[in-house]
């Protein structure tokens, strides 16, 4: 590899000081790279013993991951250029930024936005230009680096990321666009990505991760995207965050950590499809920290071959009144393998709170495998929370059903998938819900994980759009769940 790069092995306090001087950061962001780094080290990959016999982190293998030392520019490839193709047709309505690597290629803010004073741009130039205000929001709520070995290197070691800034009753329809790329040269990129929702702002952010399938002789080096994602969710405001993974799904490595911290009656919506990666890592951690304040997490997960996806998300809730719910579920084939790993933590301030989590899986073949371990802390009375989970094998019977009345044992599966995933798909958005169902679609037929506006996708949002979006309260039926 070149002299360009470097190993995640051999990542040390020089480094991270080399990337605060080469991008001129302010004095108080070098310190809190250098304290993160500090607790990097001396982590393990997994810091809950309990969950340590079940996670596959070990998959990753940092000597076989190399981090640019210098920023560089990449020429787009074939499928890079068609999704800018895509975005151009779209420029108009939607705002959107496409990354590849630590560069961004393009940034396309609509003029109705930037009229708004919205503000989306690299991380590099906001830590200059709007660095108070990023300063106030991360002294406000700090993070507890020692949490998470990955949490620690995302926040020492990032070498890109966008800032996107929501003003005070600022409120549109259309989404804000975040395309992500990780380079044909097998190097990796570690991400920071910061969202300030201010008071009564109401906001969308879809994000896409792709990563280009690494040639055989390539083996040796695991290309991966690390990245920490936090969200400021002021009061009243409302903020949806939408991420489609759709990585190589036999040579990349995806470890996310996700933050929102949320205000007084905010709300953060978080909705997930995990398609891609060969491991996929993702820790959630929705803080609802004034009274009011409510959180939701939906997530999808389809598993083939060897993949593994290691899901954690947690409710934890400060303020009075707060509510919180999580729903994912998981489909996994062949010898693909998920962990899911979910905690309600209710605090002694958070009276009248109500919160629910729920983790479940089918498994499509006796290979595959999946584990849930949901969990329960509550330390103050009068409150609901429940959480529940399952993981069971593919009905035979209701293959032989479907089998019966015309439909091949493949289509019988892929029946008895949508009739699981309905019920979560129905949380979502017709758009949303268009997209998840293409990739999978495309997943579940060997075709690239590249979201696209063809035939394909156009009958698919016309269907979804006929269909209606359930608002009905989780909570109406809080104890009736089965």
């Amino acid at each position: 590899m070149s002299t360009t790069s470097t190993s995640l092995s051999q990542v040390d306090s020089n480094y991270v000081k080399n990337i605060s001087r080469e991008n001129s950061e302010p004095a108080w962001m070098s310190e809190m790279r250098e304290t993160a780094f500090s607790k990097y080290n001396s982590l393990p990959f997994e810091v809950s013993p309990l969950y340590s016999k079940y996670s596959d982190a070990k998959r990753l293998h940092p000597e076989q991951v190399q981090i640019p030392q210098t920023h560089k520019q990449f020429e787009p490839n074939q499928d890079t250029i068609e999704r800018i193709g895509e975005l151009e047709k779209e420029e108009e309505k939607e705002t959107s930024v496409l990354r590849i690597g630590s560069y961004i290629v393009r940034l396309h803010i609509t003029e109705q936005m930037s009229e708004q004073g919205i503000v989306v741009m690299d991380l590099r130039d906001a830590l200059n230009k709007h660095g108070d205000l990023i300063r106030k929001h991360l002294v406000k709520n700090t993070l507890k680096y020692d949490e998470d070995k990955f949490l620690a290197l995302e926040a020492s070691c990032f070498d890109s990321g966008i800032f996107i800034y929501i003003p005070k009753n600022v409120t549109f329809n259309d989404s804000i666009r975040l395309v992500n790329t990780l380079p044909d040269d097998g190097s990796s990129s570690i991400s920071r990505n910061i969202v300030i929702a201010e008071p009564g702002s109401k906001s969308s952010i879809v994000q896409e991760i792709y990563s280009p399938p690494q040639p055989a002789a390539n083996n040796s080096t695991q290309q991966s995207y690390f990245e920490l994602l936090e969200c400021h969710v002021e009061p009243n405001a409302q903020l949806e965050m939408v991420t489609l993974q759709a990585m190589d799904e036999k040579s990349s490595i995806n470890f996310s950590n996700r933050k929102a911290f949320i205000e007084r009656d905010g709300k953060m919506s978080w909705y997930m499809g995990l398609f891609g990666t060969q491991l996929s890592r993702y820790k959630i951690d929705s803080i609802t920290k004034g009274a009011g304040s409510s959180a939701e997490d939906v997530e999808i997960i389809f598993g083939v071959g060897e993949q593994s996806f290691d899901i954690s998300s947690n409710l934890l809730h400060y303020g009075e009144s707060s509510r919180g719910r999580v729903l994912a579920k998981s489909v996994m084939k062949d010898n693909s393998k998920s962990l899911f790993k979910g905690m309600i933590k209710i605090e002694k301030g958070a009276k009248s709170t109500e919160s629910y989590l729920a983790g479940h899986a089918i498994l499509l073949d006796k290979g595959a495998k999946s584990d849930a371990i949901p969990g329960l802390e509550i330390e103050t009375n009068e409150v609901r929370a429940t959480h529940s989970a399952s993981v069971a094998q593919i009905d035979e019977n209701q293959i032989f059903y479907l089998m019966c009345r015309g439909l091949s044992r493949e289509g019988a599966k892929r029946e008895i998938v949508s009739g699981f995933l309905e019920p979560l798909s129905r949380k979502m958005g017709p758009r949303i819900r268009a997209w998840v169902n293409y990739l999978i679609e495309n997943k579940w037929n060997g075709k690239p994980l590249m979201l696209k506006t063809d035939e394909a996708m156009e009958q698919i949002l016309e269907v979804e759009k006929s269909r209606y979006r359930e608002v009905e309260d989780i909570f109406e039926k809080h104890y009736k769940y089965r």
